[in-house]
């Protein structure tokens, strides 16, 4: 939660939009799960955040194995940001 905790509290100081870089790896599990709650209940404005997804592999964003695909396949709260964000691919 400290990690999903600190990203709110950083959109939330923000003021206005929000850059965020989404790595895969052990990372997916974890904002899969906290994220998802930690913006529900913050000042956090997802709908003003730019989501991007770095991904190391060469695949399409559509692809299971690329970063996106990682997090839309980890849970319903993990997909439901990448539909909001309007950054994403």
């Amino acid at each position: 939660p400290a990690l999903a905790e600190l990203v709110t509290e950083r959109a939330a100081g923000a003021g206005g939009r929000f850059s965020l870089g989404l790595s895969g790896g052990s990372l997916v599990g974890i904002l899969a799960r906290d994220l998802p709650p930690a913006v529900a209940s913050a000042a956090a404005a997802p709908d003003r955040w730019l989501v991007a997804f770095c991904d190391e592999r060469l695949v399409p964003p559509e692809h299971p194995e690329s970063t996106l695909g990682a997090y839309k396949v980890s849970g319903a709260g993990a997909a439901e940001l990448c539909r909001r964000a309007p950054g994403r691919p």
